[in-house]
C-alpha cells in the first residue's frame, strides 16, 4: 500500500513538472546558450507587448492602448517616472482596475502605483532589436540597478503582473505568465545569452 502511494506521488510530481522552456537542455543537462537564446525570444515577445512597452517607450511620453499610441493629455515621465507635477500618474490611475461597468477607456490602476522607469534608467522596450533589449535588461545602469535576480523579483510586482489582468477592454499579454517566467528563468540559467 505504501509503495503504491509513493509511486502515485512520483507520477504526479513528474506530470506537474516545470514547463519545457524552464527545464534542462535537450541532453538532460543544464540549458545551453542556444536554449537560452530560444527562451529569450519568449521574454522579448512579452516585453514588447503593448502591456509592457507602453510604459517603456523610447521618449518621455508613455504610450497607451493596444496600438501603443502616444498617451493623450500630454502626459510625460517626470523626474521620478511618476509624471510631471500636476499630472502625476496617480491623478488618473488608481490603486486597482475599475469594474467593467465603468465602460471602455477608463484608466487602469494597480496597487503599487502607476509609473514609468525614471529618466536616468529608462529601460526602453520600444524599437529595440532582440540583442539591444537583452543587453539593456542585464545592464544595471539601465534596469534600475538590478542584477538578474532583482529583475526576476521585479517580474512578481503588481505593476508587472497587471499585464495579464489589464482590466476591461484591454488585451492581456498573450503569452501565459507561467510560460514567460519559465522562459526568463531558463534564459538566466543558460547564462543570459543575447541573440546575435
Amino acid at each position: 500500500m505504501r509503495a503504491t502511494a509513493m509511486a502515485t506521488i512520483a507520477v504526479a510530481a513528474a506530470c506537474s513538472s516545470t514547463p519545457r522552456s524552464a527545464g534542462p537542455g535537450p541532453g538532460g543537462g543544464p540549458p545551453t546558450a542556444s536554449d537560452g537564446v530560444v527562451a529569450f525570444a519568449t521574454v522579448q515577445a512579452v516585453l514588447q507587448h503593448p502591456r509592457c512597452q507602453n510604459c517603456h517607450p523610447a521618449g518621455d511620453a508613455p504610450l497607451q492602448g493596444d496600438d501603443s499610441h502616444v498617451h493623450l493629455q500630454y502626459v510625460k515621465r517626470g523626474p521620478l517616472g511618476r509624471g510631471e507635477v500636476g499630472q502625476e500618474c496617480a491623478t488618473c490611475h488608481g490603486p486597482a482596475n475599475p469594474p467593467s461597468n465603468y465602460g471602455l477607456h477608463i484608466p487602469p490602476g494597480v496597487a503599487e502605483g502607476w509609473r514609468m522607469p525614471p529618466p536616468e534608467e529608462p529601460l526602453v522596450f520600444v524599437g529595440r532589436t532582440p540583442r539591444e533589449l537583452c543587453e539593456q535588461l542585464k545592464d544595471p545602469a539601465h534596469n534600475g540597478g538590478k542584477d538578474l535576480g532583482g529583475v526576476r523579483a521585479h517580474l512578481d510586482t503588481p505593476l508587472v503582473t497587471w499585464g495579464w489582468d489589464p482590466g476591461f477592454g484591454r488585451a492581456p499579454v498573450a503569452t501565459p505568465r507561467a510560460e514567460f517566467i519559465a522562459a526568463f528563468e531558463r534564459w538566466v540559467a543558460a547564462g543570459a545569452p543575447c541573440p546575435e
